[in-house]
């Protein structure tokens, strides 16, 4: 890329540099060097030299925004003509509440919606069932059928300008079948609003838990998804793979965007059997990310991880539509770096941290609320946070150029150097089998689980700064209105459910249901199936019931064996 002559001079020049100048003084007061969150060494300085010993050509690695391999973003204009899309994650404590909230947000500027689902039903339960007792609507909605889903939409339109709705992991084909149904009940187009879906639950076996059958029983339910939406609604999104939870779980960033990559390997390979060719499906698929305060390595992150994305998709499966190649990127910034301590000082570092993702080019942004580290975030928790999405648009000039780090010495070795860790760490995963074979073995679990121990050390030993945490403290009284549960709020809910129960046609509830079981056990598509149980009020828990009964119900202690 450079001039031997160049190269040679700036050589000596540097090697002057480092013994007149520096001198010494390239570690910190402690003695010692300086690394990203990933444990990769910073080096002291960074010139073309580290440019050409990476081996880096700049058409190849870098090019131009829009073209292969896409490191300066997948719009050839970046954000000059549309800035990101602004997400606001959104659930609380029922459907009447989480109504309201997204009136809320829609009129402070949202530009799209993300449901937060309560625990029951992310594990495939009613809110009347035993082991959901005490947790409905604590982490967010509850929703136990369509009758739900025509509370929280009420008044907000379906078929909205922009309008993307993230939901769904391990209950992703039935949350397809809800949105379905209460737009045939709307006599709304269905491909008239976009549709995001997590639909993946192998990632929740490695760090969240909230899948409730087997791996293989989950990788068909969603392998479904895709063949469904492909047929019949091809402008969704039918599979986000998720990086995020692993990294609020503990992974490093190689692991983040590692991890779902050799997920998202065994959807294709299986959408091939059932006779599908990447091109078909994976163009639609969007990437979930956390994006933390390690600004330059978060930056360099997502610029790596569309490279390594694109390579896989054309060089490996053959994709030849370059919307394949492209990685659409939703990244939530990462709430395990707030503190409870001095909470205020949170919009600081999720400020930082959508910066993070800009720079990296992302498509879509949630950012956490200050006060998230106590609570579901409050109204005013979240204005400032979308807010700060806003300020970070329009007046930082951020937006003005794409890829605005592009070039930079530092910035350019660190993608290589994560691009190159990540194609490692998918060579290890493929020498166990695969990403199933992996989870069942326990080698995610066990890879986040030290870096989560290193990362925990490192703050304990104060090797790692965490203002307000252990260093910078203060006795000042924490001020954080908080987001008040209604205790009573439960019992309504389950009170609705039982009559939604006893009013609907349960003769043609067991009907679908029965319908449903027949499909599953038969191993066809079941998404028509879930739909058509959907549309008489069968439940979020009668439908997971059937899956639970026919894959088997999940058991930790048989994972690693």
């Amino acid at each position: 890329m450079f001039d031997k002559e160049f190269l040679e001079r700036l050589k000596k020049s540097r090697a002057h540099w480092e013994t007149e100048v520096l001198n010494g003084k390239e570690n910190d007061q402690n003695g010692n060097g300086h690394f990203t969150d990933s444990r990769i060494p910073v080096k002291s300085l960074y010139t073309p030299l580290d440019l050409e010993d990476s081996g880096f050509d700049y058409l190849e690695d870098l090019g131009f925004p829009g073209e292969f391999p896409f490191a300066r973003g997948l719009d050839p204009a970046g954000y000059r003509n549309e800035h990101w899309m602004m997400m606001q994650y959104s659930g609380f404590a029922s459907a009447e509440e989480t109504n309201k909230r997204f009136k809320f947000v829609l009129e402070q500027g949202a530009s799209s919606l993300s449901i937060a689902l309560d625990l029951p039903t992310h594990k495939g339960l009613d809110s009347d069932d035993p082991l959901a007792e005490g947790e409905v609507g604590k982490t967010g909605v509850p929703i136990d059928s369509l009758q739900d889903m025509e509370i929280i939409f009420d008044g907000v339109p379906l078929d909205m300008a922009r309008m993307f709705v993230c939901v769904g992991m391990s209950t992703g084909p039935i949350i397809l079948s809800l949105f379905l149904a209460l737009a045939e009940k709307k006599g709304i187009d269905p491909n008239s609003f976009g549709l995001f879906l997590t639909n993946e639950a192998l990632m929740e076996f490695v760090c969240r838990g909230t899948q409730f059958t087997t791996p293989a029983g989950h990788h068909k339910l969603s392998s479904d998804v895709i063949e469904y939406i492909s047929h019949h609604h091809p402008g969704y999104s039918p599979m986000q793979l998720c990086g995020y939870h692993t990294r609020e779980a503990g992974a490093n960033a190689i692991q983040e965007l590692a991890f779902p990559l050799a997920i998202a390997i065994t959807y294709i390979e299986e959408m091939e059997k059932r006779g599908f060719t990447i091109d078909d499906f994976a163009g639609k698929f969007s990437w979930f990310f956390s994006s933390t305060l390690d600004l330059f390595e978060e930056a360099a992150k997502f610029r790596a991880f569309r490279k390594v994305w694109a390579k896989i998709a054309k060089e490996r499966f053959g994709a030849k539509n370059p919307d394949t190649w492209n990685a659409k990127i939703m990244i939530y910034t990462g709430g395990s770096n707030l503190t409870r301590q001095q909470p205020l000082i949170n919009i600081v570092r999720t400020t930082i941290q959508a910066l993070g993702g800009v720079l990296g080019g992302v498509q879509w942004a949630n950012l956490s609320s200050f006060d998230e580290a106590y609570q579901t975030p409050t109204e005013q928790g979240a204005t400032i946070a979308l807010r700060t999405q806003q300020i970070l648009a329009h007046e930082t000039g951020v937006t003005n150029t794409p890829d605005p780090l592009a070039g930079s010495y530092f910035v350019e070795t660190l993608t290589k150097e994560i691009e190159n860790e990540v194609f490692d760490y998918l060579g290890k995963i493929e020498d166990m089998g695969g990403a199933i074979k992996a989870i069942e073995k326990g080698f995610y679990q066990q890879e986040i689980n030290e870096n989560a121990f290193r990362q925990h050390q490192d703050i304990e030993n104060n090797e790692k700064i965490k203002v307000g945490l252990n260093k910078f403290t203060t006795d000042e009284k924490v001020d954080v209105a908080p987001l008040k549960y209604d205790p009573e709020s439960e019992e309504r809910i389950v009170t609705r459910l039982k009559k939604l129960k006893s009013d609907r046609d349960n003769d043609a509830v067991t009907e679908k249901v029965a319908a449903l079981r027949v499909a599953t056990e038969a191993g066809e598509n079941v998404i028509p199936y879930i739909l058509e149980a959907i549309k008489v009020y069968a439940t979020v828990g009668e439908i997971g019931a059937v899956f639970r009964d026919v894959y088997g119900a999940y058991a930790e202690d048989k994972m690693y064996l």
